[in-house]
């Protein structure tokens, strides 16, 4: 915020001062207060609040609608289909798990290096094992991407990334007969 201006960064672009009213690449600032600006992107409104991670309003100028509906399979475990740092995945919900987590292959498969991050001890059905805690810059599932995630990576394979709490807590979390719905909050 800068007064009464809205200081935005679109698509990853240079830093944008908007005054109320005013409309850049598409994104219109409707209102602004000490600690908030509400935009307007595609006719649909959010509220970006300061000191809140980055947000997504979907691509190429589509409002992201904020909200994703994972079905559960079979066994009763939430699925979905989505990408890490703009490479495919597939996602298991995992309320218990602190992180995002994936197994080397699969960090392997996305380009992801993890060999950079930070070595920590994790435990696996196995026993105690040798880690990476990694940031991932951007997790997308349907039309909602989120920045900067805390994940780890586990020598173990795993058939899915499992979708943990520092993703999940960026969101309402609902169940609605087989689907579980998050809703971002902004």
């Amino acid at each position: 915020m800068l007064g009464s201006r809205a200081l935005l960064m679109i698509d990853g672009g240079a830093p944008r001062s908007v005054a109320v009213g005013e409309t850049v690449q598409g994104v219109r600032v409707v209102s602004t207060s000490s600690d908030a600006a509400v935009v307007e992107v595609g006719g649909k409104r959010l509220t970006l609040r300061l000191g809140e991670s980055p947000a997504s309003l979907g691509e190429r100028g589509q409002a992201s609608s904020g909200r994703i509906s994972l079905p559960a399979d079979g066994g009763g475990h939430f699925m979905g289909s989505g990408s890490i740092n703009g490479r495919p995945v597939q996602f298991m919900v995992d309320t218990g798990a602190s992180t995002v987590a994936m197994g080397v292959s699969d960090a392997e498969r996305i380009g992801l290096a993890y060999r950079d991050g930070q070595p920590v001890r994790v435990g696996t059905a196995n026993g105690l094992a040798q880690g990476w805690r990694v940031k991932l810059a951007s997790v997308r599932i349907g039309d909602v991407e989120v920045y900067d995630v805390d994940a780890v990576v586990t020598p173990q394979g795993m058939p899915f990334v499992l979708l943990g709490n520092s993703y999940l807590n960026r969101f309402q979390m609902r169940r609605d007969n087989d689907q579980m719905v998050l809703e971002r909050r902004y």
